[in-house]
């Protein structure tokens, strides 16, 4: 599974909820966040290393685990070669296997010996992948074509990964038998009930109620955005006079909330971008939240797409706008409150 969404929406939160599942099951859990530009050969290596340890100590290795950390060490010899990721592994490189230097299939042969040890072991491993959307098609596409071979061998390996909307393109456009492979469930705003659950039960639970009207006017400025909530709950939490909130009150931490979105939330993302960047950011904002056509941006800017096209590449490599199609863009984060 791949969760996709905005930023802000718990993708992350959910990443840990499936990890504390998985660890109640007695299986394997190893996580971490994709970066861009880091090598992802050696950053795979060293979670299949702690995936190992999980599964069972040194002293109980059984013969499966023992060739998985062999065909490990084959791995590292190309993509991690200082030898940190194999040492205390204790056994010799599997001859053969994992070390050929092509990605896909060294992984595709780690992933399987993985497996089998896990399998060997009564439990299975669990990878939660944040920000799938920096792996690089290479990288992707390897991964992808390891999973599959999981699922071909009905080993007790799985992945729940998470990231922007793109990633379901991504991945199809990487192998073919990927929207086979995965399922792609999209969170995003939630709708008003929820919204306002989320508001008043935390609050009803410590004694403190809402009037009516005042939660209902933080998820119409919010527009159910889960961060956004959250920031709108913490403020009107540390600044309402209680044990009733009122309307009135919601109103006059508005300023407040926007101030701390401006100085934290927009400015981190503001504080990447060059002039033209963000002068193209601005322009997305004035069209809307929904995606954009390249050229409907160009033209509020007063040029044209091609004259553009090398910032709207920049802001994509920074993270700072994905493409849900051919010639669209979208920011990665809710940008109504932005505009």
């Amino acid at each position: 599974m791949i969760i996709t969404g905005l930023c802000g929406v718990g993708k992350t939160v959910l990443l840990g909820a499936f990890e504390e599942t998985a660890r109640e099951k007695r299986w394997a859990t190893v996580e971490s966040e994709i970066t861009k530009g880091a090598d992802f050969a050696p950053r795979i290596a060293t979670l299949v290393r702690q995936a190992l340890f999980q599964i069972a100590p040194r002293a109980r290795w059984s013969d499966r685990m023992s060739r998985a950390a062999g065909v490990l060490r084959s791995f590292t010899v190309t993509v991690s070669p200082d030898g940190i990721v194999s040492a205390g592994l204790g056994v010799d490189a599997v001859e053969g296997a994992a070390d050929s230097g092509d990605l896909s299939v060294d992984l595709t042969e780690l992933m399987a010996a993985l497996g089998e040890a896990a399998r060997d072991q009564g439990t299975g491993v669990v990878f939660l992948f944040d920000e799938v959307q920096f792996l690089t098609s290479r990288e992707l596409e390897a991964l992808i074509a390891a999973l599959h071979k999981t699922v071909q061998k009905s080993l007790p390996v799985t992945l729940v990964g998470a990231g922007l909307p793109s990633i379901p393109r991504l991945a199809g456009e990487a192998k073919s038998y990927a929207e086979r492979l995965f399922r792609f469930p999209e969170i995003g705003p939630l709708p008003g009930t929820d919204a306002t659950d989320a508001l008043v039960g935390p609050a009803q639970s410590l004694g403190v109620e809402y009037e009516p009207g005042a939660a209902a006017k933080i998820v119409e400025i919010s527009e159910g955005y889960p961060y956004f909530l959250q920031e709108y709950g913490k403020s009107i939490w540390d600044e309402a006079d209680g044990p009733r909130i009122t309307v009135e009150d919601v109103e006059a931490i508005v300023p407040l909330v926007e101030s701390k979105l401006d100085g934290s939330f927009f400015r981190v993302r503001a504080e990447r971008t060059t002039e033209l960047e963000l002068q193209y950011l601005r322009a997305m904002a004035e069209l809307g939240s929904d995606a954009q056509k390249a050229s409907d941006v160009a033209r509020i800017m007063h040029r044209t797409s091609e004259q553009l096209g090398p910032t709207r590449s920049r802001l994509i490599e920074k993270g700072l706008l994905y493409t849900p199609g051919y010639a669209w863009t979208r920011s990665p984060s809710h940008s109504s409150t932005a505009t």
